[in-house]
């Protein structure tokens, strides 16, 4: 398959370096467009009011045959690029390997799975990957690549339906420690104290969004599965309505209020 790569931890990630090795080593055309830096928990941001620069650039750490490009862009936009400027004949969107787990409602702020929503937009099937991971160092994205091979290779089979992705998480283990796949329902993550308050060294006061999250691991959910050690596998789709409150609504008579 013809594969479009992408990210949100910039280019140059190990996690992106291994979605690509692995892919290419299974047989599969990969092009990659990422961002140049940094752009974690942007959600799913598309740039419109400055302009957007996409270069190529040489194949360091990826393997021969790769084409390789950043762009001054979004996740987003990276994906939007890849796909309308640079090569249309992609068939799947692989978002990833994100440093870090992207579980319960952390996929409305990712970029790594946002850059998955735009490749459903754009009416490719898109996969997001993500290690569940504290940091880079010593993280297992050998295990991560593996991992993303064969689900790719599956779904060369089993195509997902229309307006469909796949958020899959991985754990932080050797091969040899992963439990198996299991398909999940997103799960439910609280990020307690989630605004810390501080000042510079003038004493001005400024302000920091992090917070440390606490899982419910109810059976059957991502974080649940990610915790006892097997890789989450969620169907995600974009279709947002809610279909149980149409008909509500309608009959509360929302329609009938005068305006």
């Amino acid at each position: 398959m013809r594969i479009l790569v992408t990210n949100d931890d910039g280019v140059l990630s190990p996690g992106i370096i291994a979605l690509a090795t692995h892919l290419k080593g299974a047989g599969h055309e990969v092009i990659v467009v990422a961002p140049e830096r940094q752009h974690s928990s942007v959600g799913h941001a598309i740039t419109l009011h400055r302009p957007l620069r996409l270069w190529q650039i040489g194949n360091g750490p990826y393997p021969e045959g790769v084409a390789v490009y950043a762009c001054n862009g979004t996740p987003s936009d990276s994906v939007v690029l890849g796909l309308e400027e640079l090569d249309p004949s992609v068939e799947i969107v692989c978002s990833g390997i994100n440093i870090g787990p992207n579980l319960g409602d952390d996929l409305t702020y990712s970029g790594t799975v946002s850059a998955a929503m735009e490749g459903v937009v754009l009416g490719r099937p898109s996969v997001a990957f993500s290690l569940d991971c504290d940091d880079e160092a010593g993280a297992h994205f050998n295990t991560a690549g593996i991992i993303a091979a064969k689900i790719v290779g599956w779904l060369k089979n089993h195509p997902l339906d229309k307006g469909l992705l796949l958020n899959v998480n991985i754990p932080d283990e050797e091969i040899k420690h992963i439990s198996g796949i299991k398909v999940t329902k997103k799960g439910l993550r609280i990020y307690e104290g989630k605004v810390s308050k501080l000042r510079d060294p003038h004493g001005r006061v400024y302000y920091w969004i992090a917070g440390k999250p606490t899982d419910q691991l109810i059976e059957g959910t991502d974080v649940w599965a990610v915790a006892n050690g097997c890789v989450s596998v969620t169907p995600v789709h974009l279709d947002m309505t809610h279909y149980p409150s149409l008909m509500k609504l309608k009959s509360d008579g929302l329609e009938e209020v005068s305006l």
